[in-house]
C-alpha cells in the first residue's frame, strides 16, 4: 500500500536530560507542515585501492540525523520547541518540569544549556513508529505572511542523537543505560482543538525611545536583577535568590522567592510602574519610578547590578504592550540561529555525529517587509540608532521581546507600476550592565514543561 503523509502525527517530549526519554506522558506536536523523522546521514566514504576497478571498500562514518520539521502556531508545541532554541530558565528553585515536579520553567533567556525533546512519529494507517531522541533545535523561524492565506508557522532546523524504527513504540536504543525508550503503553495524544494562529493573531510593533530612569531601585551593592519579558528576578551577589522577596499569600505577584512576575493583574490599571514600584520598596533599602503609568513588561530586558547600591533600570514609556506598531506589514520572521557544535562519540557501539550536543553563539534577527509610509525607520538606519524594544504579541499565546535592535539592512526598490516595499533586518543584544545580559536579546512570556 502507498505510504501517505496525511497518516503520520507527531508528538514530544521533554527529556530528562539530553537524548534520555522519561517515557511518562507524550504531547501532540500540533499541525505538520514539513517533517522528516528519517533524515538519516550515514556519512559512507568510498576508499579507492591500487590493483581494484572501482573503490572496493566502503568506510562508515558517524551516523548524523537531522531532523527538518515546520508546524503551524497551534497549541503548544510551537512553544515547547521555541523554547528548545531558546533555551529553559529554572524561575524558581523548585521548578523541574519532569515527572510532576512543580515550578515555573520559562523561556526567559538564552541559555548555556541543552533543553532537549524525543520526536516521536506514529503511522496512524500501518501502527509503526519513528522516534528521534536528543532532538535540539540549531535554527528556529517563525514566520507570518500578510499578503496571502496561511498560518503563521515556526521552522526548525534540528539535530538528534539517533533515529530508529519500532512496529509497536517500544525500542532498543539504550543511550543511557537506564532502559531503551518504551512508549507501546502510553496513549498517542489527540491534535490540539485550537485552531492555528493567523498573521492576523500577530501585532508586532517596537519603540523608538526610553526614560533611562523608569526604575531607580537602591539596595545591597552587589545585588543584581534580571528583567525578563514575564519574570523580575532579584539575586544577591553569591548568585543566590534574594530571600527578602518571599512568595505572598492571596496572589501577590511575588510568585517565588525572588521572583516578580510582571504579567500580574496589579500591574494591569492605574499607575503600573508606581504599584511594582511600592513592591520593591517593601524590601529594598528604596525604589523610586520616573515613569509612573508605564507598564512594567515594557523595561528593557537584561541584567543590572547594584552599582554603589543603586541601579538605573530604562523603559519604553507605554501604558500598553502594544508600542508603534510596524505599518502595513507583509511578511514578518524572527530566526534564532545557535550555531550549536555537536560532539561525536560512540553509544552502545553506534558512532554518533550528534553524541552530545553544546550551544553555540545566537544570532537574533528580526526581517520585516512593509509598504513604505514614512521615514522614520528609515531615518533610524541611517542614524544608527538603536530600537529599545520590539514586540511580537500574539494574544492569549505570549509574546516575544526583542531588545536593542540595530537595523543592519533597509532596502526600498522601485519598480513601475508597483507599490514601495521596504525591507528591514534587525539584530539583537540586549541590556544591562552586568554578567551575560546579551541573553536577554531575546525573552518571552511563555512557559514550559
Amino acid at each position: 500500500m502507498v505510504r501517505k503523509a496525511q497518516d503520520i502525527q507527531a508528538a514530544y517530549e521533554l527529556e530528562s536530560t539530553y537524548g534520555d526519554a522519561p517515557d511518562t506522558t507524550l504531547y501532540h506536536l500540533g499541525l505538520l507542515d514539513t517533517f522528516d523523522p528519517r533524515a538519516i546521514e550515514m556519512n559512507i566514504t568510498p576508499v579507492p585501492s591500487i590493483g581494484q576497478s572501482t573503490d572496493a571498500h566502503h568506510a562508515a562514518g558517524p551516523i548524523d540525523v537531522t531532523l527538518p520539521l515546520k508546524i503551524a502556531l497551534q497549541g503548544d508545541g510551537w512553544k515547547e520547541m521555541l523554547g528548545n532554541a531558546i533555551g529553559r530558565t529554572h524561575i524558581d528553585d523548585n521548578a523541574g518540569g519532569v515527572g510532576g515536579v512543580t515550578g515555573i520553567d520559562a523561556a526567559h533567556c538564552l541559555t548555556g544549556d541543552i533543553y532537549s525533546h524525543v520526536i516521536l512519529a506514529k503511522d496512524l494507517l500501518s501502527g509503526k513508529y519513528t522516534a528521534c531522541n536528543g532532538v535540539v533545535v540549531n535554527e528556529a523561524t517563525i514566520e507570518a505572511d500578510y499578503t496571502a492565506g496561511g498560518f503563521v508557522t515556526l521552522e526548525a532546523q534540528c539535530t538528534a542523537q539517533f533515529s530508529e524504527d519500532s512496529s509497536n513504540g517500544n525500542f532498543t536504543f539504550n543511550p543511557t543505560g537506564g532502559g531503551a525508550m518504551a512508549y507501546n503503553d502510553l496513549p498517542f495524544p489527540n491534535a490540539p482543538s485550537a485552531t492555528p494562529l493567523l498573521p492576523s493573531d500577530l501585532t508586532v510593533s517596537y519603540s523608538t525611545t526610553t526614560v533611562s530612569n523608569a526604575l531607580v531601585v537602591t539596595d545591597t551593592a552587589g545585588n543584581y536583577i534580571e528583567v525578563g519579558e514575564r519574570y523580575m528576578r532579584f539575586f544577591k551577589e553569591n548568585d543566590n535568590p534574594d530571600d527578602g522577596y518571599a512568595v505572598g499569600g492571596g496572589g501577590t505577584p511575588i510568585v517565588a522567592e525572588g521572583v516578580i512576575d510582571l504579567n500580574h493583574g496589579d500591574y494591569d490599571s492605574g499607575n503600573r510602574m508606581t504599584t511594582l514600584k511600592t513592591d520593591i520598596n517593601a524590601i529594598a533599602t528604596t525604589c523610586t519610578e520616573n515613569s509612573a503609568t508605564t507598564d512594567p513588561q515594557n523595561l528593557l530586558k537584561g541584567i543590572y547590578k547594584m552599582t554603589a547600591g543603586t541601579v538605573n533600570i530604562p523603559a519604553v514609556a507605554s501604558t500598553t504592550q502594544t508600542l508603534t506598531e510596524f505599518p502595513n506589514l507583509r511578511t514578518v520572521s524572527l530566526k534564532i540561529t545557535n550555531n550549536n557544535t555537536s560532539i561525536p562519540g560512540k553509544i552502545g557501539g553506534k558512532w554518533l555525529q550528534n553524541k552530545a550536543m553544546a550551544r553555540g553563539k545566537a544570532d537574533i534577527v528580526l526581517d520585516v517587509t512593509m509598504t513604505g509610509e514614512n521615514e522614520d525607520l528609515y531615518d533610524k538606519y541611517v542614524a544608527g540608532a538603536t530600537l529599545p524594544l520590539v514586540r511580537l504579541d500574539f494574544g492569549d499565546n505570549g509574546s516575544i521581546a526583542l531588545t536593542n535592535g540595530t537595523i543592519t539592512s533597509f532596502s526600498r526598490p522601485l519598480t513601475g507600476g508597483g507599490e514601495v516595499v521596504d525591507t528591514l533586518s534587525i539584530k539583537f543584544r540586549g541590556n544591562g550592565d552586568y554578567r551575560n545580559y546579551s541573553a536577554f536579546a531575546i525573552s518571552t512570556d511563555l512557559t514550559l514543561q
